[in-house]
This record gives C-alpha cells, sequence and structure tokens, in this order.
C-alpha cells in the first residue's frame, strides 16, 4: 500500500473526544516494537512512522476509529505494549496506529475460564485470576508489560507452553471478539477452532477486543536453577524431564556462554563455569525432579517462590528464558542477535554437540523445551555473533540442512518467519473483516491489494 496525503487534522476532528497524540515524538515511540533486535530489520524499519495514534477507551471507540479508517481508506496499525521482536506492530506504510493499552480491563472471572479487554497487561490479568487461586496457562517472558491482545496476535509459545501447549491448540484460548474496518463496522464472535483466523496474524485481519482464555487452579511455582559441567548432559536432563509425569511450567537450558549476561541479575548461582537448566517446578514434582537432575550429574544452586526472589531481589524463571535471554545479553553484547529453529524430534544433544563444535563462539547455545498438539518439542533461541545478513543465512542453511525447521526472526511477513505458506483461513477472514486491505499492511503476503474491496 502506497503512503496518501491525508488531512491528519480533519482526520483528528471526526474523533473528537477519543485520545490521539499527533506529538511526533509520541508517534515515532509508537511506532515502534523490539525489531531491534534484529540488525537486518532494524535496518529496515527504523525509519516506519505512523502518522498519528488513537487510544480507544471502549469497543464503541473502536468501532468510530474502524469506521473512520474505511472512510479516509487509510493503513490503520494495532499494537499493544510494543513487545513483539518482527516488527508486528510497526506502520510500514504510515497510518493510523492504534493503541489498545487503554482498553485494559479484565471482564470476568469464572473457574476455569477469564474474559479480558485486548489491552489488559498480562501481569495485571494473571495477578487477577491468582486472586482466585487460579492462573494462566502460559505467558511471555515480558509478561511484567506485554498486552494479553498483542500475546495472541503475534505469539504462539510462551512460558507454560511445557505444560499446556502452543497457543493454537484447543482450549487454550476460547474466544476472541472483533471488530471490522468497513464504514459500518461489525462485531464477530470468534469462538472454538474459529479463533485460528485471527490468532497469529499480526492484527491483519481484524481488530481484536476482547478475548477469553482457559486458566487453572495455581500452583507455588519452585523457581529452579540446576547447574551442569557439559551442556549435551544439560539437554539429557531436559529430555528426560519432558515427561507427564513431572509437572513443569517451564524447562529452558542455556550453555555458560550466557553466564555473564545474568552476572549481576544472578551471581554465583550461574557461574561461568556451568551451564544452567532454568525451570519452573510445581511443589509436589520437586523431590523428583531433584532426583532425575542428580542422575545427570546436576547440582542445584536455587529453589525459591516467587515471593522469596522478590524479596531476595532476583528474577523469577521466566526472566531467564525465552527471548529475555537475547534482552539480557544485547544489554551487554550489541554484536549479538538471535536465531529461531525447531530440533529434529527426538531430541539428539549429540546433534546440537555437532553444532557447537561446528560455530564455534559465533553462537551461544539455548533450548526450550515445550509441548505442541500433545508432543514434546525442542527449540532453539541461540545468539549469534552478527557479521553480515549473507552469514546469518548461512547459519540457518546449516540447521536446516541438519534437520531443524527455522522460524525466520529476521523478516516482518507472517508466512516467512513460520508457517512459509499462505494460511488460506486467515485470508479469507480478511476478505470479510478487512474489506478494503487497510490492516497493517505488508505484514502478510497471503494478501494482494487487488483483492480489496473497490467500491
Amino acid at each position: 500500500m502506497t503512503k496518501r496525503e491525508i488531512d491528519w487534522s480533519r482526520f483528528a476532528a471526526e474523533l473528537d473526544g477519543i485520545r490521539i497524540l499527533l506529538n511526533g515524538n509520541q508517534v515515532r515511540a509508537k511506532s515502534k516494537d523490539f525489531f531491534w533486535y534484529s540488525p537486518i530489520l532494524n535496518e529496515q524499519l527504523k525509519d516506519c512512522v505512523g502518522d498519528l495514534v488513537v487510544m480507544p477507551r471502549t469497543e464503541a471507540e473502536v468501532i468510530r476509529v474502524a469506521a473512520a479508517v474505511a472512510r479516509w481508506r487509510v493503513p490503520l496499525t494495532i499494537r499493544g505494549a510494543g513487545t513483539g521482536n518482527y516488527g508486528q506492530c510497526v506502520p510500514l506504510a504510515g497510518g493510523v496506529i492504534l493503541d489498545t493499552t487503554e482498553l485494559n480491563q479484565v471482564l470476568a472471572i469464572r473457574p476455569g475460564s477469564v474474559r479480558v479487554q485486548t489491552g489488559a497487561r498480562i501481569a495485571k490479568v494473571l495477578e487477577a485470576v491468582q486472586e482466585q487461586g487460579q492462573e494462566l496457562l502460559m505467558f511471555p517472558s515480558t509478561l511484567r508489560i506485554a498486552t494479553i491482545g498483542g500475546f495472541i496476535a503475534g505469539g504462539s509459545l510462551g512460558v507454560g507452553s511445557i505444560r499446556n501447549g502452543a497457543l493454537k491448540d484447543a482450549g487454550n484460548v476460547t474466544a476472541i471478539r472483533v471488530v471490522t474496518v468497513e464504514p459500518e463496522p461489525r462485531i464477530i464472535e470468534l469462538l472454538g477452532a474459529d479463533i485460528q483466523k485471527v490468532h497469529h496474524a499480526y492484527g491483519t485481519n481484524g481488530i481484536i477486543t476482547e478475548l477469553e482464555l482457559c486458566i487453572k487452579p495455581a500452583f507455588d511455582w519452585q523457581h529452579n536453577i540446576m547447574l551442569f559441567d557439559h551442556y549435551t548432559d544439560a539437554l539429557r536432563f531436559c529430555k528426560a524431564a519432558s515427561t507427564p509425569e513431572l509437572d513443569l511450567f517451564l524447562l529452558t537450558s542455556v550453555d555458560r556462554n550466557f553466564a555473564p549476561y545474568y552476572e549481576e541479575l544472578l551471581g554465583e548461582h550461574f557461574p561461568a563455569d556451568r551451564d544452567a537448566v532454568f525451570a519452573m517446578v510445581a511443589p509436589q514434582s520437586l523431590t523428583a525432579y531433584r532426583q532425575l537432575a542428580l542422575a545427570h550429574g546436576g547440582r542445584e544452586s536455587l529453589c525459591m517462590s516467587a515471593t522469596e526472589l522478590e524479596q531476595q531481589e532476583l528474577p523469577p524463571a521466566y526472566e531467564c528464558a525465552y527471548n529475555h535471554t537475547t534482552l539480557h545479553a544485547i544489554k551487554v553484547d550489541k554484536q549479538r542477535t538471535y536465531l529461531q529453529y525447531a530440533m529434529p524430534s527426538p531430541l539428539d544433544p549429540d546433534l546440537c554437540q555437532r553444532f557447537a563444535e561446528h560455530f564455534g563462539d559465533e553462537v551461544y547455545w539455548h533450548h526450550e523445551f515445550a509441548r505442541q498438539s500433545d508432543a514434546y518439542q525442542c527449540f532453539g533461541i541461540p545468539l549469534v555473533r552478527f557479521s553480515t545478513a549473507e552469514r546469518l543465512y548461512e547459519v540457518m542453511a546449516y540447521l536446516e540442512q541438519n534437520g531443524c525447521a527455522i522460524f525466520d526472526p529476521h523478516v516482518v511477513t507472517i508466512e516467512d518467519g513460520g508457517i512459509k505458506e499462505i494460511d488460506d483461513l486467515q485470508i479469507e477472514f480478511k476478505k470479510l473483516a478487512d474489506p478494503y486491505g487497510l490492516l497493517n499492511p505488508g505484514k502478510t503476503r497471503g494478501w494482494d491489494q487487488s483483492m480489496a474491496r473497490q467500491n
């Protein structure tokens, strides 16, 4: 979509009563996410900026925004807290940015379910359900600031996935409420399998205003660090611990090269001469977990509840996992970026050792253990010393040649980053909910502007 000249003062006047940001610095800040994890995306996206920001407080105000966007035929990009890593909420063609963070209410909590507005901070939702003895099935490592709608629209796995699977697995998200972008917007409630029409669609085919999520009885998870003499020992332990017999909420391995990035946070709990496994373990599984670690050469360096960690000013295990590892590293070493891939199943720790020998200190190794469609899997999120884009793709090619499935984090489109093919279900829904092709243009290869309604 090419950028058109628009009288933004007149456009803003039509939305009188809705909070609008026109200040250049504010608009620029709301045009960014964590794409700077990738030097490739940073170069592509650093100058992409919207024209104005709207911050609706109610669904009725969202409808007014959607109607105005449709009448004016201007691009509309939706954002939450902006913690995504792939430029999901960066406006490639300018236009309107819809900031959802004022739509932040927890609407209803029942046994087994919670209904929330899209811009609710996940930490707020978790706190609300915990007060009733329940907990979320999963969340990103950016729990403290991320919004629930952003996680559903841009995420796939998270902390909790080893126990509860991927976001897309049946029953995890049970309902999504969507506003269409038309001169007379409609509200569509998607239930059950139909939520896949908008889940992980980067906000390209509907404005999510509410979600209903499955929740479960809460545990006082024990945040645990095990240390190993060899990274293959850590991987063998994680493979053995990926079993229904152990109730885990998180299982993450990182090699010893990560220790300097955690020195101020963890000190002697993660020394530079050991590889580490971070976990969240249910109290009733703790004894068996420790025995299994001991059998694989592990030594426990920390085990505390969330309350105890806070008292000791130590980070929770989930802030030592997923892409928080990348965040900690990049703060210290600006030359590092990251990759994402799935290891061949079943996991072969010796294959990981061959990878380590092949790349040396060019790559630091980090693996997440999760379930997807009831099968345990191992996902790599390694740190790579960046030199050129060509070299980065050579690393990816080597991993792919050895059986790994690459989820490229250095591209902006849904398809190129993950599934590698067009999701026809999502494109058909876009024709219904975004008939003019105004939502987050440029983020899906499945949409061609020739598909757009012309009247």
